[in-house]
């Protein structure tokens, strides 16, 4: 079981930057093999903004590349989403979110956990 709990939402001006962090905690941490961020505004889908997997993969959505990097740090079990640039289509409720996998090899059990969100506004 893991529980994600995420922080740094707030009100910024356009061109202003945000920091997001994800913090996970519970059971097998270790487990987990990917977090990522992932993004909902008003009218739209869930959207994926960025994820990093254990491997060091990395994967961004078209309209953040360049602007936003994610980070992980293993021995604090949190994942951080560093925002520059913001601009108005960017506000939305954030998401953390992260991907467990559990089970002997011949058995591998994948499980998804979300973090309750936070809002980003990006507004002059």
């Amino acid at each position: 079981q893991v529980q994600l709990v995420e922080s740094g939402g707030d009100l910024v001006q356009p061109g202003g930057s945000l920091r997001l962090s994800c913090a996970a905690s519970g059971r097998a941490l270790r487990s987990i093999n990917a977090m990522g961020w992932y993004r909902q505004a008003p009218g739209k889908q869930r959207e994926l903004v960025a994820e990093l997997s254990s491997g060091g993969v990395t994967n961004y959505a078209d309209s953040v590349k360049g602007r936003f990097t994610i980070s992980r740090d293993f021995a604090k079990n949190t994942a951080d989403l560093q925002m520059n640039s913001l601009k108005p289509e960017d506000t939305a409720v954030y998401y953390c979110h992260a991907r467990q996998s559990v089970g002997p090899v011949e058995r591998v059990i994948d499980y998804d956990y979300w973090g309750q969100g936070t809002q980003v506004t990006v507004s002059s």
